[in-house]
């Protein structure tokens, strides 16, 4: 067990060694690490001061290669949590939510992030038509991340008052809800005609109405 410490310690100190800087939180981890490469890496805590009116804030996260990875939590200057949004590449990638000052929902996004070490890129896109299926389409990467995924906007009391579909960065009006879907195929199904009646009609076209007797005596 001694010597397990001992070795234990003195990889610790080579890897204190390889940094370039770091700090020491409260609870004695390092963060705001960059090695030797001047690259930042492992957890990070930004702090962004008040500028030109907008208000300051903290984000704290980690950093890979010195890009944002992963889940990244964004907090007032007073503490209060007002957002959660997810990295890859050092770009928005997935889902990202926002909060107002009570602690509520306003706003959920979705974003697809492309990888900036290729000139191509894959992304998988659902069939509209057969939900649950999907196609995976190569594009060129003209963009660091795009909207990619449905969009709600929330009010005050937690209900959605507006929601956007999109596709590869473009809105997307041909995916609309379930519910709707329904109902439009429902509305069409009741507004056409019969068969026998196009039928009917179209035998009869073009052809001048007949008056036909009913035994009523006209004066």
């Amino acid at each position: 067990m001694r010597y397990l410490f001992i070795l234990l310690l003195l990889s610790s100190l080579s890897g204190y060694g390889q940094l370039k800087s770091y700090l020491i939180s409260v609870k004695g981890d390092t963060i705001n690490r960059v090695d030797a490469n001047g690259k930042k890496q492992g957890p990070w805590v930004n702090h962004i001061d008040p500028l030109r009116g907008e208000p300051g804030y903290e984000e704290e996260g980690v950093y890979k290669d010195d890009r944002k990875e992963g889940t990244w939590r964004n907090f007032n200057l007073t503490g209060d949590l007002f957002a959660i949004e997810n990295y890859r590449w050092g770009f928005k990638d997935g889902a990202s939510q926002y909060f107002n000052i009570s602690g509520g929902l306003t706003r959920e996004e979705s974003w697809r992030a492309f990888n900036p070490d290729k000139e191509y890129d894959s992304v998988d896109v659902e069939d509209v038509n057969s939900p649950g299926n999907y196609t995976i389409v190569v594009v060129k990467n003209e963009g660091a991340a795009v909207k990619h995924g449905t969009w709600k906007f929330y009010d005050g009391d937690g209900f959605i008052t507006k929601t956007e579909f999109w596709t590869l960065g473009k809105p997307d009006k041909s995916l609309q809800p379930p519910t709707l879907a329904r109902d439009t195929m429902t509305t069409a199904k009741k507004s056409a005609k019969p068969k026998e009646v196009l039928d009917y009609e179209k035998k009869n076209s073009g052809k001048k109405k007949v008056r036909v007797r009913d035994g009523t005596v006209s004066y």
